[in-house]
C-alpha cells in the first residue's frame, strides 16, 4: 500500500515522521552540561552525606539536651532546635556557591584546552546559546539542585530525630513545630534565588576570565581584585573597594531578608526591599555585559 502523497510531503519525502522536528540547541546545550558536569550534583551529595553523619554523631545524647532546651524561652529554643538544620543549609549552599564558581572556571576554558571547541563550533547552535545555558547552571540549575538535596537531607534529621525521641518516650512534636519543613522550604528556595541573582556578576566575571585566559584562570580571575584592594589599602588607608566586595558576596542577606532577634517567626522576607536595591540591578547589568563580552570573545577564540 502506497503512503498518501500528503503525507510524503509533510514528512519531507521520507517516512521519518521526526525529520522535520526542531533541534532544540538550547535544551540539548543545557544537557551537554549536565552530562559533562557532574560535580554539579555529586559535590552536594558528597556534602550532604558527610553532614548527615556528622549530625548521625552529635544526635548522641539528644533526649536529654532536648529536655534541657524545652525549659528556655520560645525564641532560645527555636534557635537550638534550629542549629543543626541551618548549619545543613549553609554547608550545601557555600558549597553549592563554590562548585558554580568553578564551574564558570572551566566552562569556556575546559573545552578550548582539550579542543573540543572545534567539535561543538561545527554544530549549528551560536555561541549566545552557548554562553547562556552555561550560564544558566549557576544560576537555575544549582540552586534548584541544592533546594532538593537541602530539602532531603533536612527531612532525613528530622525523621531521625522523631525516631529518637520516640525510643526514649519522648514526643517528636517540638522539632516539628519550631522547624517546619514546608515553609522553611519555601523560605529556603526564596534565598537561594536571592543569593543566584546577587552572585551572577560574579559568576559572569568568571565566565569572562575562562574564556579569555590561556591559563591559571582562578588567579586571573581572583588576583586583580586583591591588587586592588591592597594598593588602596597602601595608597590612600581606604578599603571601600574590599568593602564592596564583601557587599557582592554577603550583601544579599540584609535587603532580602529581615532579621528580628528574640522573635520567634524571624527571619521575615523582603522581596520589596531586595528587588529595589541598586545594587541588585548594577550586578545585573554588569553580568549581562561579561556574558556578552564572553560570547564575543568565543566567538574569535580557537583551541589552546
Amino acid at each position: 500500500m502506497n503512503m498518501p502523497s500528503n503525507a510524503l510531503q509533510k514528512s519531507g519525502g521520507t517516512t521519518n515522521p521526526g525529520y522535520n522536528a526542531a533541534t532544540q540547541p538550547f535544551y540539548w546545550s543545557m544537557r551537554r552540561e549536565l552530562w559533562e558536569n557532574r560535580s554539579i550534583y555529586i559535590a552536594p551529595l558528597m556534602v550532604a552525606i558527610v553532614v548527615l553523619f556528622g549530625f548521625l554523631v552529635s544526635t548522641i545524647g539528644l533526649p536529654e539536651r532536648r529536655r534541657a532546651v524545652l525549659l528556655l524561652d520560645p525564641a532560645k529554643a527555636r534557635a537550638a532546635i534550629e542549629a543543626p538544620y541551618d548549619m545543613a543549609a549553609i554547608m550545601l549552599i557555600l558549597t553549592a556557591f563554590i562548585v558554580g564558581v568553578f564551574y564558570c572556571l572551566d566552562a569556556l576554558h575546559g573545552e578550548r584546552r582539550d579542543r573540543s571547541i572545534l567539535f561543538w563550533k561545527s554544530l549549528p547552535v551560536s555561541d549566545a546559546t552557548t554562553l547562556l545555558s552555561k550560564a544558566m547552571v549557576p544560576l537555575v540549575v544549582l540552586p534548584l539542585v541544592t533546594l532538593a538535596i537541602i530539602v532531603a537531607t533536612q527531612l532525613v534529621m528530622l525523621l531521625w530525630t522523631s525516631v529518637l525521641l520516640i525510643t526514649h518516650g519522648m514526643s517528636p512534636a517540638s522539632t516539628w513545630t519550631y522547624f517546619p519543613l514546608f515553609r522553611n522550604s519555601f523560605i529556603l528556595l526564596y534565598g537561594l534565588a536571592a543569593i543566584a541573582l546577587w552572585h551572577a556578576p560574579i559568576y559572569g566575571w568568571v565566565l569572562l576570565i575562562s574564556g579569555w585566559a590561556r591559563r591559571a584562570t582562578f588567579l586571573w580571575a581572583v588576583l586583580p581584585f586583591l591588587a586592588i584592594a591592597f594598593f588602596e589599602r597602601i595608597t590612600f588607608g581606604t578599603s571601600h573597594f574590599a568593602s564592596m566586595l564583601k557587599d557582592r558576596l554577603m550583601g544579599f542577606a540584609p535587603t532580602a531578608f529581615a532579621f528580628k532577634m528574640h522573635s520567634v517567626d524571624c527571619p521575615q522576607l523582603t522581596p520589596g526591599t531586595y528587588l529595589s536595591t541598586p545594587g541588585l540591578w548594577l550586578g545585573l547589568i554588569f553580568a549581562a555585559a561579561f556574558v556578552a563580552a564572553a560570547v564575543r570573545l568565543r566567538r574569535y577564540r580557537g583551541p589552546l
